[in-house]
């Protein structure tokens, strides 16, 4: 993966696209519950946990916010996404330290990224190869500061804008750019060896 081909400026990160707002709310969910699954394996590294907070997320959107105009319904259901992932985070360092001092075996939990079936007719070699960049960049993503990877799951992967953005993490334009760009610099360091 070559992170140093993307461009230094946030706004040159995401190619300018402005997709048709769905017509309803049950397209709109269709239409982002695949990235939004990846955002949340991203940020979780548990499949498990990763599926119950999209559907969370998808339930919390349906029942308070389906009346809302079709514009607000992406930075909405990000923002209810992350609280949810930063909700199992620490569920999940509270756990881990109530296990850590009752001495009891703590469980793996962890689970692998999903990967779609395999096709008969793609090259095992760049299958393998890309398995294994999507997992450095998985891990990579993971061991950024929190807001940071926010940052980046929205902007870069979702594609949203710098003002969806802030609206879904709840702080400033330049906060938003100021963490992108910080957590651009600390990925490409960390991935310097898939140039």
């Amino acid at each position: 993966m070559n992170l140093a081909a993307v461009p230094q400026h946030s706004e040159g990160l995401v190619a300018a696209r402005a997709p048709e707002l769905p017509v309803t709310l049950e397209t709109f969910l269709a239409q982002v519950q695949r990235r939004a699954f990846r955002v949340a394996e991203m940020g979780l590294g548990n499949v498990d946990d990763a599926l119950d907070a999209v559907q969370d997320a998808m339930l919390r959107l349906h029942q308070h916010y389906r009346q809302h105009p079709a514009q607000e319904w992406s930075p909405l259901f990000w923002g209810i996404l992350r609280r949810r992932i930063t909700d199992l985070q620490r569920r999940r360092k509270v756990r881990s330290i109530v296990v850590g001092w009752l001495g009891s075996v703590g469980d793996d939990g962890e689970g692998g990224p999903v990967w779609e079936p395999a096709d008969p007719l793609a090259d095992p070699a760049r299958e393998i190869a890309g398995r294994a960049a999507y997992a450095d960049l998985a891990r990579a993503v993971r061991a950024l500061p929190r807001r940071q990877r926010e940052a980046f799951m929205l902007r870069v992967l979702e594609g949203l804008d710098v003002a969806d953005t802030a609206r879904a993490m709840g702080c400033s334009d330049g906060s938003v750019k100021t963490h992108l760009s910080r957590a651009m610099e600390a990925l490409r360091h960390k991935l310097e060896d898939w140039k």
